[in-house]
Protein backbone atom coordinates (compact mmCIF):
# COMPACT_ATOMS: atom_id res chain seq x y z
CA UNK A 1 0.00 0.00 0.00
CA UNK A 2 1.25 3.43 -1.07
CA UNK A 3 1.65 6.22 1.46
CA UNK A 4 -1.39 8.23 -0.42
CA UNK A 5 -3.43 4.97 -0.20
CA UNK A 6 -2.76 3.93 3.48
CA UNK A 7 -3.32 8.37 4.00
CA UNK A 8 -6.77 8.02 2.18
CA UNK A 9 -7.62 4.39 4.19
CA UNK A 10 -7.00 6.20 7.33
CA UNK A 11 -9.44 9.73 6.61
CA UNK A 12 -11.95 6.65 5.87
CA UNK A 13 -11.19 4.70 9.15
CA UNK A 14 -10.88 7.93 11.23
CA UNK A 15 -14.50 9.64 12.07
CA UNK A 16 -14.02 12.82 13.61
CA UNK A 17 -16.49 14.47 15.97
CA UNK A 18 -17.48 18.38 16.67
CA UNK A 19 -18.66 19.93 19.53
CA UNK A 20 -22.10 20.66 18.21
CA UNK A 21 -23.84 23.32 17.64
CA UNK A 22 -25.19 24.43 21.01
CA UNK A 23 -27.53 27.16 19.06
CA UNK A 24 -29.26 30.38 20.45
CA UNK A 25 -26.38 32.29 20.20
CA UNK A 26 -23.61 29.98 22.14
CA UNK A 27 -20.38 29.80 19.91
CA UNK A 28 -18.58 27.81 22.76
CA UNK A 29 -18.55 25.19 25.84
CA UNK A 30 -16.18 23.61 28.56
CA UNK A 31 -15.41 20.01 28.52
CA UNK A 32 -16.70 19.25 32.34
CA UNK A 33 -15.40 15.44 32.11
CA UNK A 34 -14.88 12.52 29.47
CA UNK A 35 -16.18 9.12 30.23
CA UNK A 36 -13.67 7.27 28.05
CA UNK A 37 -10.50 7.46 26.93
CA UNK A 38 -8.12 6.52 24.01
CA UNK A 39 -7.95 2.90 23.13
CA UNK A 40 -11.88 2.65 24.41
CA UNK A 41 -14.69 0.82 22.69
CA UNK A 42 -17.81 3.07 21.98
CA UNK A 43 -21.20 2.24 20.24
CA UNK A 44 -23.39 5.09 17.82
CA UNK A 45 -25.14 6.92 20.65
CA UNK A 46 -23.05 6.43 23.66
CA UNK A 47 -22.02 9.33 25.58
CA UNK A 48 -18.70 10.16 25.91
CA UNK A 49 -18.20 13.39 27.52
CA UNK A 50 -20.03 15.99 29.40
CA UNK A 51 -19.93 19.56 28.61
CA UNK A 52 -21.15 23.29 30.13
CA UNK A 53 -22.15 25.80 27.81
CA UNK A 54 -23.02 29.38 29.48
CA UNK A 55 -26.79 27.91 30.09
CA UNK A 56 -26.61 24.02 30.95
CA UNK A 57 -24.34 21.01 31.54
CA UNK A 58 -25.26 18.62 28.51
CA UNK A 59 -23.66 14.80 28.03
CA UNK A 60 -22.36 14.05 24.55
CA UNK A 61 -23.29 11.17 22.75
CA UNK A 62 -20.80 9.91 19.47
CA UNK A 63 -22.67 8.86 16.57
CA UNK A 64 -20.18 6.04 15.67
CA UNK A 65 -18.88 2.81 16.49
CA UNK A 66 -15.18 1.89 17.00
CA UNK A 67 -12.25 2.64 19.05
CA UNK A 68 -11.56 6.03 20.57
CA UNK A 69 -8.29 7.22 18.56
CA UNK A 70 -7.72 10.45 20.21
CA UNK A 71 -9.29 12.80 22.77
CA UNK A 72 -8.08 16.26 21.32
CA UNK A 73 -8.45 18.14 24.79
CA UNK A 74 -8.31 17.91 28.09
CA UNK A 75 -11.30 18.20 31.47
CA UNK A 76 -11.14 22.01 31.68
CA UNK A 77 -11.37 22.85 28.25
CA UNK A 78 -13.39 25.50 26.54
CA UNK A 79 -13.49 24.23 23.12
CA UNK A 80 -15.07 26.53 19.98
CA UNK A 81 -18.43 25.46 18.09
CA UNK A 82 -17.56 23.32 14.93
CA UNK A 83 -14.21 22.12 16.40
CA UNK A 84 -13.04 18.21 17.08
CA UNK A 85 -13.30 17.14 20.43
CA UNK A 86 -12.72 13.71 19.67
CA UNK A 87 -12.02 11.02 16.92
CA UNK A 88 -12.91 7.55 16.54
CA UNK A 89 -11.66 4.01 14.58
CA UNK A 90 -14.61 2.52 13.03
CA UNK A 91 -12.36 -0.44 11.42
CA UNK A 92 -9.73 -1.00 14.39
CA UNK A 93 -9.77 -4.75 13.33
CA UNK A 94 -7.96 -3.45 9.83
CA UNK A 95 -4.76 -3.14 12.00
CA UNK A 96 -2.86 0.16 13.41
CA UNK A 97 -3.60 3.50 11.58
CA UNK A 98 -1.23 4.41 9.57
CA UNK A 99 1.30 7.32 10.89
CA UNK A 100 3.31 7.61 8.15
CA UNK A 101 3.89 10.70 5.63
CA UNK A 102 0.88 9.62 4.07
CA UNK A 103 -1.45 9.13 7.10
CA UNK A 104 -4.00 12.24 7.51
CA UNK A 105 -3.30 14.40 10.58
CA UNK A 106 -6.21 15.95 12.64
CA UNK A 107 -5.93 19.00 10.90
CA UNK A 108 -5.74 17.55 7.52
CA UNK A 109 -8.60 15.24 8.12
CA UNK A 110 -10.87 18.44 9.04
CA UNK A 111 -9.86 19.79 5.50
CA UNK A 112 -10.49 16.64 3.92
CA UNK A 113 -13.46 15.47 5.46
CA UNK A 114 -16.23 15.16 3.42
CA UNK A 115 -20.05 16.19 3.45
CA UNK A 116 -21.41 14.86 6.13
CA UNK A 117 -24.22 12.23 4.95
CA UNK A 118 -27.59 13.38 6.65
CA UNK A 119 -27.96 15.51 9.56
CA UNK A 120 -25.25 16.55 12.33
CA UNK A 121 -26.38 15.70 15.76
CA UNK A 122 -26.61 19.00 17.74
CA UNK A 123 -27.00 19.43 21.97
CA UNK A 124 -30.49 18.83 21.52
CA UNK A 125 -32.02 16.95 18.70
CA UNK A 126 -30.73 17.18 15.66
CA UNK A 127 -29.78 20.07 13.53
CA UNK A 128 -30.82 21.26 9.87
CA UNK A 129 -30.52 19.14 6.82
CA UNK A 130 -27.23 20.38 4.83
CA UNK A 131 -28.54 22.72 2.27
CA UNK A 132 -27.01 22.67 -1.45
CA UNK A 133 -27.26 26.44 -1.48
CA UNK A 134 -24.28 28.05 -3.02
CA UNK A 135 -22.91 31.80 -2.05
CA UNK A 136 -21.43 33.94 -4.87
CA UNK A 137 -17.91 34.71 -3.96
CA UNK A 138 -18.04 38.61 -2.21
CA UNK A 139 -17.02 41.07 -4.42
CA UNK A 140 -13.99 42.94 -3.03
CA UNK A 141 -14.21 46.68 -2.01
CA UNK A 142 -12.66 49.39 -3.50
CA UNK A 143 -9.67 50.33 -1.74
CA UNK A 144 -9.76 46.81 0.43
CA UNK A 145 -6.44 44.56 -0.22
CA UNK A 146 -7.24 41.21 -1.84
CA UNK A 147 -7.14 38.63 0.44
CA UNK A 148 -5.94 34.93 -0.50
CA UNK A 149 -9.04 32.63 -0.47
CA UNK A 150 -7.94 30.32 2.26
CA UNK A 151 -7.66 33.38 5.04
CA UNK A 152 -10.55 34.47 3.95
CA UNK A 153 -12.69 31.41 4.72
CA UNK A 154 -10.89 30.45 8.12
CA UNK A 155 -12.04 34.37 8.60
CA UNK A 156 -15.63 33.21 7.76
CA UNK A 157 -15.59 29.81 9.56
CA UNK A 158 -14.49 31.61 12.44
CA UNK A 159 -16.93 34.17 12.76
CA UNK A 160 -19.49 31.32 11.65
CA UNK A 161 -18.56 29.56 15.49
CA UNK A 162 -16.68 27.47 13.63
CA UNK A 163 -13.02 26.80 13.35
CA UNK A 164 -11.15 25.52 10.73
CA UNK A 165 -7.60 24.73 10.41
CA UNK A 166 -6.04 27.28 7.93
CA UNK A 167 -3.93 25.26 5.16
CA UNK A 168 -0.31 26.95 4.86
CA UNK A 169 0.48 29.36 2.26
CA UNK A 170 3.26 30.40 0.47
CA UNK A 171 3.62 34.44 1.55
CA UNK A 172 2.38 36.62 -0.40
CA UNK A 173 3.29 40.57 -0.86
CA UNK A 174 0.41 42.54 0.04
CA UNK A 175 0.58 46.06 -1.25
CA UNK A 176 0.67 48.51 2.56
CA UNK A 177 -2.36 50.42 1.88
CA UNK A 178 -2.68 54.32 3.34
CA UNK A 179 -3.25 54.54 6.97
CA UNK A 180 -6.82 54.83 8.20
CA UNK A 181 -8.48 56.89 11.50
CA UNK A 182 -9.92 54.50 13.61
CA UNK A 183 -13.03 56.36 13.74
CA UNK A 184 -13.11 56.06 10.19
CA UNK A 185 -16.41 53.76 9.13
CA UNK A 186 -16.02 50.26 8.08
CA UNK A 187 -15.98 49.25 4.23
CA UNK A 188 -18.93 48.42 2.45
CA UNK A 189 -20.66 45.12 2.81
CA UNK A 190 -21.66 43.21 5.79
CA UNK A 191 -19.75 43.70 8.97
CA UNK A 192 -17.65 41.45 10.13
CA UNK A 193 -18.67 40.23 13.67
CA UNK A 194 -18.93 36.89 15.49
CA UNK A 195 -22.80 36.12 16.62
CA UNK A 196 -22.19 36.76 20.27
CA UNK A 197 -21.06 40.50 19.20
CA UNK A 198 -23.84 40.97 17.04
CA UNK A 199 -26.55 40.15 19.32
CA UNK A 200 -24.61 42.35 21.79
CA UNK A 201 -24.86 45.52 18.87
CA UNK A 202 -28.86 44.40 18.48
CA UNK A 203 -29.61 44.61 22.50
CA UNK A 204 -27.59 48.30 22.71
CA UNK A 205 -29.24 49.39 19.66
CA UNK A 206 -26.14 49.68 17.62
CA UNK A 207 -25.74 49.73 13.74
CA UNK A 208 -22.69 47.80 12.94
CA UNK A 209 -21.91 49.43 9.81
CA UNK A 210 -21.31 52.07 11.79
CA UNK A 211 -18.55 50.61 14.34
CA UNK A 212 -15.01 50.79 13.64
CA UNK A 213 -13.31 47.63 13.89
CA UNK A 214 -10.33 47.23 15.47
CA UNK A 215 -10.11 43.30 15.71
CA UNK A 216 -7.78 41.18 13.32
CA UNK A 217 -8.97 41.07 9.47
CA UNK A 218 -11.53 44.07 10.44
CA UNK A 219 -13.40 42.02 12.77
CA UNK A 220 -15.83 43.93 14.88
CA UNK A 221 -15.00 43.29 19.19
CA UNK A 222 -17.44 43.50 21.78
CA UNK A 223 -14.98 46.38 22.82
CA UNK A 224 -15.73 47.75 19.81
CA UNK A 225 -19.15 47.90 20.13
CA UNK A 226 -19.40 49.30 24.05
CA UNK A 227 -17.37 52.17 22.36
CA UNK A 228 -19.62 53.21 19.73
CA UNK A 229 -22.55 52.79 21.92
CA UNK A 230 -20.47 54.73 25.29
CA UNK A 231 -21.92 58.28 25.37
CA UNK A 232 -19.37 61.67 23.27
CA UNK A 233 -17.60 63.32 26.22
CA UNK A 234 -18.42 66.42 23.23
CA UNK A 235 -20.81 66.27 20.68
CA UNK A 236 -20.13 69.76 19.07
CA UNK A 237 -23.51 69.46 16.71
CA UNK A 238 -26.35 67.75 19.24
CA UNK A 239 -25.74 68.91 23.14
CA UNK A 240 -28.05 66.10 24.80
CA UNK A 241 -30.05 67.47 27.46
CA UNK A 242 -29.40 65.18 30.35
CA UNK A 243 -26.30 62.95 31.02
CA UNK A 244 -27.06 58.97 28.98
CA UNK A 245 -26.35 56.51 31.63
CA UNK A 246 -23.17 55.47 30.90
CA UNK A 247 -22.21 51.87 29.19
CA UNK A 248 -18.65 50.37 30.38
CA UNK A 249 -16.18 50.34 28.15
CA UNK A 250 -12.51 47.76 28.12
CA UNK A 251 -11.77 48.78 31.99
CA UNK A 252 -7.76 48.28 32.74
CA UNK A 253 -7.13 44.62 34.35
CA UNK A 254 -7.47 45.12 38.40
CA UNK A 255 -4.29 45.70 40.35
CA UNK A 256 -2.73 42.85 42.66
CA UNK A 257 -2.65 44.73 46.06
CA UNK A 258 -1.53 41.30 47.67
CA UNK A 259 -1.16 38.82 45.33
CA UNK A 260 -0.36 36.00 47.21
CA UNK A 261 -3.34 36.29 49.04
CA UNK A 262 -6.00 36.64 46.01
CA UNK A 263 -7.36 33.96 43.73
CA UNK A 264 -8.17 34.71 40.25
CA UNK A 265 -10.42 32.35 38.46
CA UNK A 266 -11.39 32.38 34.65
CA UNK A 267 -15.41 34.16 33.80
CA UNK A 268 -16.28 30.98 31.70
CA UNK A 269 -20.15 28.93 31.41
CA UNK A 270 -23.05 30.47 33.29
CA UNK A 271 -21.04 32.80 35.18
CA UNK A 272 -20.11 34.49 31.67
CA UNK A 273 -23.75 34.44 30.26
CA UNK A 274 -25.21 35.83 32.67
CA UNK A 275 -22.55 38.61 33.48
CA UNK A 276 -23.03 39.34 29.95
CA UNK A 277 -27.29 39.32 29.96
CA UNK A 278 -27.22 41.40 33.29
CA UNK A 279 -25.30 44.11 31.71
CA UNK A 280 -26.97 44.04 28.28
CA UNK A 281 -30.31 44.65 30.79
CA UNK A 282 -29.29 47.16 33.11
CA UNK A 283 -28.03 49.28 30.12
CA UNK A 284 -30.61 48.35 27.35
CA UNK A 285 -34.22 48.13 29.45
CA UNK A 286 -34.86 51.36 31.63
CA UNK A 287 -35.82 49.69 35.26
CA UNK A 288 -38.53 50.97 37.34
CA UNK A 289 -39.18 49.28 40.75
CA UNK A 290 -41.75 49.06 43.12
CA UNK A 291 -42.33 47.92 46.17
CA UNK A 292 -44.73 46.84 48.62
CA UNK A 293 -45.66 45.02 51.83
CA UNK A 294 -48.40 42.82 52.45
CA UNK A 295 -49.51 40.39 55.18
CA UNK A 296 -49.65 37.02 54.02
CA UNK A 297 -50.99 35.24 57.31
CA UNK A 298 -53.86 34.26 55.22
CA UNK A 299 -51.73 32.29 52.47
CA UNK A 300 -49.71 30.57 55.13
CA UNK A 301 -52.52 29.24 56.54
CA UNK A 302 -53.63 28.05 52.63
CA UNK A 303 -50.56 26.18 52.38
CA UNK A 304 -50.92 24.08 55.43
CA UNK A 305 -54.22 23.27 54.09
CA UNK A 306 -53.33 22.17 51.07
CA UNK A 307 -50.17 20.11 52.20
CA UNK A 308 -53.01 17.95 53.68
CA UNK A 309 -55.14 18.06 49.94
CA UNK A 310 -55.13 14.29 48.36
CA UNK A 311 -55.21 16.13 45.01
CA UNK A 312 -51.83 17.54 46.56
CA UNK A 313 -50.39 14.65 47.69
CA UNK A 314 -46.51 13.80 47.25
CA UNK A 315 -46.11 17.37 45.28
CA UNK A 316 -44.08 20.38 46.37
CA UNK A 317 -46.78 22.81 48.21
CA UNK A 318 -44.47 26.01 49.44
CA UNK A 319 -45.62 29.68 49.19
CA UNK A 320 -43.69 30.01 46.41
CA UNK A 321 -46.41 28.03 44.34
CA UNK A 322 -49.15 30.51 45.36
CA UNK A 323 -46.87 33.37 44.83
CA UNK A 324 -46.18 32.13 41.04
CA UNK A 325 -50.22 31.66 40.68
CA UNK A 326 -51.39 35.30 41.77
CA UNK A 327 -48.59 36.47 39.81
CA UNK A 328 -50.42 34.69 36.90
CA UNK A 329 -52.90 35.47 38.21
CA UNK A 330 -52.69 39.57 37.98
CA UNK A 331 -51.16 39.23 34.63
CA UNK A 332 -54.41 37.34 33.81
CA UNK A 333 -56.10 40.92 34.60
CA UNK A 334 -53.66 43.17 33.18
CA UNK A 335 -52.49 41.24 29.61
CA UNK A 336 -50.55 44.03 28.28
CA UNK A 337 -47.62 43.28 31.02
CA UNK A 338 -46.88 40.22 28.98
CA UNK A 339 -45.13 41.84 26.00
CA UNK A 340 -41.47 42.05 24.83
CA UNK A 341 -39.90 45.24 23.39
CA UNK A 342 -38.44 44.70 19.25
CA UNK A 343 -35.52 47.43 18.97
CA UNK A 344 -34.82 45.61 15.41
CA UNK A 345 -38.36 46.10 13.92
CA UNK A 346 -39.63 49.02 16.55
CA UNK A 347 -42.50 46.97 17.75
CA UNK A 348 -44.16 45.83 20.78
CA UNK A 349 -45.03 41.87 21.05
CA UNK A 350 -48.04 40.86 23.17
CA UNK A 351 -47.81 37.34 24.13
CA UNK A 352 -51.28 35.45 24.73
CA UNK A 353 -48.83 32.86 27.02
CA UNK A 354 -46.84 32.86 30.23
CA UNK A 355 -43.74 31.23 30.66
CA UNK A 356 -42.83 31.64 34.11
CA UNK A 357 -39.27 31.78 34.82
CA UNK A 358 -37.57 30.47 38.32
CA UNK A 359 -34.56 32.05 39.41
CA UNK A 360 -32.49 29.10 40.86
CA UNK A 361 -28.91 29.26 42.26
CA UNK A 362 -27.15 26.33 41.36
CA UNK A 363 -23.72 25.15 42.16
CA UNK A 364 -22.98 26.47 38.89
CA UNK A 365 -24.32 29.95 39.17
CA UNK A 366 -27.72 31.65 38.30
CA UNK A 367 -30.22 30.10 35.55
CA UNK A 368 -33.61 30.76 35.17
CA UNK A 369 -35.60 28.13 33.81
CA UNK A 370 -39.35 28.97 32.75
CA UNK A 371 -42.23 26.72 33.14
CA UNK A 372 -43.66 27.17 29.45
CA UNK A 373 -47.54 28.14 29.11
CA UNK A 374 -48.15 28.84 33.10
CA UNK A 375 -50.80 30.78 33.19
CA UNK A 376 -52.99 27.50 31.25
CA UNK A 377 -52.42 25.17 33.99
CA UNK A 378 -53.70 23.82 37.58
CA UNK A 379 -52.57 24.50 40.68
CA UNK A 380 -51.64 20.48 40.76
CA UNK A 381 -50.02 21.08 37.34
CA UNK A 382 -48.33 24.30 38.72
CA UNK A 383 -46.92 22.10 41.41
CA UNK A 384 -45.81 19.71 39.39
CA UNK A 385 -43.87 21.47 37.11
CA UNK A 386 -42.32 23.33 39.87
CA UNK A 387 -40.92 20.65 41.69
CA UNK A 388 -39.09 19.10 38.59
CA UNK A 389 -37.92 22.32 37.64
CA UNK A 390 -36.08 23.16 41.14
CA UNK A 391 -35.04 19.28 40.94
CA UNK A 392 -33.74 19.38 37.76
CA UNK A 393 -31.54 22.73 38.01
CA UNK A 394 -29.99 21.59 41.47
CA UNK A 395 -28.91 18.28 39.50
CA UNK A 396 -27.30 20.90 36.77
CA UNK A 397 -29.43 19.02 34.26
CA UNK A 398 -31.35 21.95 33.04
CA UNK A 399 -31.37 22.34 29.31
CA UNK A 400 -30.75 25.24 27.17
CA UNK A 401 -34.30 24.65 25.60
CA UNK A 402 -35.75 25.40 29.24
CA UNK A 403 -33.88 28.25 29.66
CA UNK A 404 -35.50 30.30 26.67
CA UNK A 405 -38.66 31.95 25.63
CA UNK A 406 -39.44 33.10 28.89
CA UNK A 407 -41.88 36.15 29.75
CA UNK A 408 -41.79 36.92 33.40
CA UNK A 409 -39.95 36.18 36.62
CA UNK A 410 -40.09 35.05 39.83
CA UNK A 411 -36.79 35.59 42.50
CA UNK A 412 -37.30 33.97 45.97
CA UNK A 413 -34.85 36.22 48.03
CA UNK A 414 -36.27 35.38 51.19
CA UNK A 415 -34.96 32.15 51.26
CA UNK A 416 -31.74 33.66 52.29
CA UNK A 417 -33.28 35.85 54.67
CA UNK A 418 -33.76 38.95 52.62
CA UNK A 419 -36.54 41.30 52.65
CA UNK A 420 -36.41 42.24 49.14
CA UNK A 421 -34.49 43.61 46.51
CA UNK A 422 -34.40 45.58 43.07
CA UNK A 423 -34.16 42.63 40.68
CA UNK A 424 -32.64 42.68 36.99
CA UNK A 425 -35.15 41.91 34.15
CA UNK A 426 -34.06 38.88 32.01
CA UNK A 427 -33.26 39.61 29.15
CA UNK A 428 -36.23 40.29 26.75
CA UNK A 429 -38.60 39.69 29.45
CA UNK A 430 -41.32 42.51 30.58
CA UNK A 431 -40.83 42.31 34.56
CA UNK A 432 -39.50 40.49 37.24
CA UNK A 433 -40.60 40.08 40.92
CA UNK A 434 -38.68 39.52 44.39
CA UNK A 435 -40.30 37.56 47.25
CA UNK A 436 -38.78 38.73 50.63
CA UNK A 437 -38.73 36.62 53.92
CA UNK A 438 -42.10 36.00 55.59
CA UNK A 439 -41.70 37.32 58.73
CA UNK A 440 -43.33 37.68 61.79
CA UNK A 441 -44.15 41.17 62.48
CA UNK A 442 -46.87 43.50 64.53
CA UNK A 443 -49.36 44.38 62.15
CA UNK A 444 -52.52 46.32 62.37
CA UNK A 445 -55.46 43.70 61.42
CA UNK A 446 -59.25 44.54 62.24
CA UNK A 447 -58.40 47.43 64.51
CA UNK A 448 -55.80 45.61 66.87
CA UNK A 449 -51.91 45.40 66.24
CA UNK A 450 -51.51 41.67 66.75
CA UNK A 451 -48.39 39.67 65.08
CA UNK A 452 -48.91 38.95 61.60
CA UNK A 453 -46.42 37.07 59.05
CA UNK A 454 -45.50 39.42 56.80
CA UNK A 455 -43.37 39.92 53.56
CA UNK A 456 -42.07 42.40 51.39
CA UNK A 457 -42.82 42.01 47.39
CA UNK A 458 -40.47 43.85 44.96
CA UNK A 459 -41.04 44.45 41.03
CA UNK A 460 -38.78 45.25 38.57
CA UNK A 461 -40.59 46.12 35.20
CA UNK A 462 -39.16 47.44 31.61
CA UNK A 463 -40.69 51.14 31.58
CA UNK A 464 -40.52 50.81 27.54
CA UNK A 465 -43.70 48.28 28.15
CA UNK A 466 -45.44 48.94 31.36
CA UNK A 467 -45.92 52.69 32.62
CA UNK A 468 -46.64 53.39 36.14
CA UNK A 469 -49.77 52.99 36.57
CA UNK A 470 -49.65 49.25 35.44
CA UNK A 471 -47.31 48.53 37.22
CA UNK A 472 -48.43 49.60 40.10
CA UNK A 473 -52.05 48.05 39.35
CA UNK A 474 -49.96 44.61 38.74
CA UNK A 475 -48.04 44.50 41.72
CA UNK A 476 -51.16 45.41 44.19
CA UNK A 477 -53.16 42.70 42.45
CA UNK A 478 -50.53 40.45 43.48
CA UNK A 479 -50.32 41.70 46.90
CA UNK A 480 -54.36 41.43 47.00
CA UNK A 481 -54.86 37.98 46.22
CA UNK A 482 -51.67 37.44 48.91
CA UNK A 483 -53.56 39.01 51.45
CA UNK A 484 -56.67 37.04 50.47
CA UNK A 485 -55.83 34.04 48.54
CA UNK A 486 -59.87 33.24 48.21
CA UNK A 487 -59.20 35.73 45.09
CA UNK A 488 -57.42 33.28 43.45
CA UNK A 489 -61.27 32.07 42.48
CA UNK A 490 -63.02 35.18 42.30
CA UNK A 491 -60.75 36.64 40.13
CA UNK A 492 -58.99 33.41 38.09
Amino acid sequence: MTAGTAGAANVQRIREFKMPDVGEGLTEAEILKWYVKPGDTVTDGQVVCEVETAKAAVELPIPYDGVVHTLNFDEGTTVDVGTVIISVDTDPGAGPVQEGPGAATPAEAVEEEAEPQGRQAVLVGYGAAPSSTKRRARKPQPGVPAQSEPVTAGLQAELNGRTTPAPAATPVAVPVAPAVPAASAPAAGRPLAKPPVRKLAKDLGIDLATVAPTGPGGVITRDDVYAAAAPAEAAPAVAPAAPAPAVPTAAAPVAAFDAARERRVPVKGVRKATAQAMVASAFTAPHVTEFITVDVTRTMKLVQELKQDPDLAGLRVNPLLLVAKAFLVAIRRHPEVNAAWDEANQEIVYKDYINLGIAAATPRGLIVPNIKDAGAKTLPQLATELGELVATAREGKTSPAAMSGGTVTITNVGVFGVDTGTPILNPGESAILAVGAIKLQPWVHKGKVKPRQVTTLALSFDHRLIDGELGSKLLADIAAVLERPKRLITWG
